[in-house]
């Protein structure tokens, strides 16, 4: 299986750019209501994910809760928990799926290490769902 069948492209996925400001990423959180989003460069390159987490526990930590700092600091310039795994375009189902066990979404690059989407760990296990019903459905018919 292609993992292409289930990616959702970078255009249809909320991602940031490292040179935002903790405040630019963080109106574009609020509005998609998501609670991580991709990392990317300018040229497209993936860096990592920004969770709500490691927002609030920099904010926290380092700005003293102060809003108006948080208009100055760049996301590149956040400490992050821990980064998604990504994986190439030409990866298997097997090491997507052994990858989204512990992650949400897993990010996938191109050959040229270029950020080109996501797929959610969702997806893969109605992929899996579907497969599964598929096999059981071919096994009745040669039953019968």
């Amino acid at each position: 299986m292609n993992i292409l069948f289930n990616l959702i492209p970078k255009e249809k996925v909320a991602y940031i750019y490292e040179d935002f400001t903790i405040r630019q990423a963080l109106e574009k959180m609020e509005y998609h209501q998501y609670t991580a989003v991709p990392v990317i460069t300018e040229s497209g390159k993936y860096v990592g994910i920004l969770r709500e987490g490691d927002i609030l526990w920099y904010l926290k930590r380092d700005l003293n809760f102060d809003m108006t700092k948080a208009t100055q600091i760049k996301i590149k310039d956040l400490p992050r928990r821990k980064d998604n795994k990504a994986i190439k375009i030409t990866a298997d189902m097997n090491e997507l799926v052994e990858i989204a066990i512990n992650q949400n979404f897993v990010p996938v690059l191109d050959d040229r290490n270029l950020f080109i989407g996501i797929v959610t760990r969702k997806d893969i296990m109605l992929y899996l769902k579907n497969k599964n019903f598929q096999e059981e459905r071919k096994n009745e018919i040669q039953r019968v």
